[in-house]
């Protein structure tokens, strides 16, 4: 990972005759000299970082100076940090095992690139007559991925598609796979009612 490198004027570095200084937990001492300041600061042990150069009069604040570049350095990165696309990858429910082998590498993929991930089964003409595979394949799908993903939105039918929500990090719960259980089950009485009346 690229290192941020943040750097502040400090101590003998700052050159403002005046300062607003601040306290480590940012109370105002108020507007004082450059002298007075770093006095304040060695008292402490501790540094006088120039914070606002620009400001009229320039803003610094007594705190470590290793301590408070790493602050800052943690606030910036979780500025910069990657915001989350929807990526989507579909499935037949009667899918070949390696075109599902290759779907689930391409899910696998986007999970590590911190992207949340809408899987998709589509039912195309009588297959909807074998929701159960649908649920089935998802239920797999995510035992496959184990504790690496955590669900956003259980699968559900949108007319012939089952879809379900899944992001990268956290625990899928037994609830939840008794929960899809359920649903084949249900899916599978469905079934057979259907069968039954075409016969």
């Amino acid at each position: 990972m690229k290192k941020t490198n943040l750097y502040f004027k400090s101590n003998e570095q700052i050159h403002a005759a005046e300062l607003r200084v601040l306290t480590v937990d940012n109370k105002q001492i108020g507007v004082i000299s450059r002298d007075e300041a770093l006095k304040k600061a060695r008292e402490e042990n501790l540094d006088l970082i120039l914070i606002a150069e620009s400001a009229n009069p320039p803003v610094a604040k007594i705190a470590d100076l290793g301590k408070f570049i790493y602050q800052e350095e943690k606030k910036l990165k979780k500025s910069k940090a990657k915001v989350s696309d929807l990526k989507e990858i579909r499935f037949s429910p009667f899918i070949g095992e390696a075109d599902y082998t290759t779907r689930v590498k391409r899910v696998k993929e986007f999970l590590e690139d911190r992207d949340k991930v809408k899987l998709t089964v589509v039912f195309l003409g009588r297959q909807m007559n074998s929701k159960s595979f649908g649920y089935g394949l998802l239920d797999k799908i995510v035992k496959e991925l184990g504790d690496t993903i955590h669900i956003d939105s259980e699968p559900k039918f949108l007319g012939r598609y089952l879809s379900m929500i899944i992001s990268p990090t956290g625990k899928k719960s037994k609830e939840f796979v008794d929960n899809i259980n359920r649903k084949e089950s249900h899916a599978e009485t469905e079934n057979k009612e259907i069968s039954n009346k075409e016969i």
